[in-house]
């Protein structure tokens, strides 16, 4: 068997913001490995189609909640409906998020608060909550997108940057609390990937993934599990990027200034 694969349908994985994107390439790789699927996501649409097509590429039986995660009491609120809908959850993939580059007086109140309570409050919650059913089934696996941008606090970056930083120590301390109980959990943290996240054009994004600037949704996805299914705490999926770490911790104040001197228009 495949690392990772399971006897269809005996296991199920909840992909959080699987509309679209890298979670689109979570679910579809999931149901590949023999998952049954629970997808969430805010639009309806995009998740019935989604679920549709899931269902007859990989004969996967796919079942979609409609929710916002950026609330205060989310994370509650999805792990009551899986339990009254008779959901038991094996494999988490908190990948729902939101990119914010914007310097912070001019970010509005709101997006900090969702921001924070997206990519901080609900994935920890979750994470306890499912992690502590896991550990008494006999186990589980956790994955949390992170982002290259944790060594990256830029201008315009800061609320972003920090809030997947957060993640990062986060998922990494956890999985070293829970792994006597048979969870394994990993943070993943891509460098720039090809989805509609940042608002890059179509267009932009082709120039990107020709020029390797940018990775596939695809790409991302598997080496994100096959991380998970390892039992890797933290992964960043590209090597080669792996190899700017220092770069960017190290770079000097002339270099931020003009950096930022180019990137300003594109703050929104």
């Amino acid at each position: 068997m495949r690392r990772g694969e399971v006897e269809k349908g005996t296991k199920t994985a909840l992909v959080t913001g699987a509309s679209m994107g890298i979670g689109l390439c979570y679910a579809e790789q999931l149901a590949a490995l023999g998952y049954n699927l629970v997808l969430v996501s805010r639009s309806e649409e995009q998740l019935q189609q989604v679920s549709e097509r899931i269902s007859q590429q990989y004969d996967a039986k796919v079942t979609i909640h409609v929710q916002d995660l950026a609330k205060i009491d989310a994370a509650e609120e999805l792990f009551d409906w899986c339990n009254e809908s008779g959901f038991k959850i094996d494999v988490l993939i908190n990948n729902a998020g939101m990119f914010s580059f914007c310097d912070i007086l001019n970010t509005p109140i709101d997006r900090i608060k969702q921001t924070i309570l997206l990519h901080d409050v609900t994935n920890s919650i979750l994470c306890k909550l499912f992690a502590k059913d896991m550990a008494e089934r006999g186990g589980g696996h956790i994955l949390n997108m992170s982002s290259f941008s944790i060594w990256m606090p830029f201008p315009g970056l800061s609320l972003y940057s920090a809030s997947k930083s957060y993640l990062k120590s986060f998922s990494v301390a956890f999985s070293k609390e829970v792994k006597e109980l048979g969870v394994k959990v990993t943070a993943v943290c891509p460098a720039g990937i090809a989805t509609d996240l940042y608002g890059l054009s179509p267009r932009w994004q082709k120039i990107g993934l020709k020029l390797h600037a940018l990775s596939t949704p695809k790409f991302c996805a598997k080496r994100g599990l096959n991380a998970l299914w390892r039992g890797t705490r933290c992964t960043v999926p590209d090597w080669w990027c792996r190899l700017f770490i220092p770069i960017c911790l190290i770079l000097p104040g002339f270099v931020i200034r003009r950096l930022r001197r180019f990137t300003n228009k594109w703050q929104k």
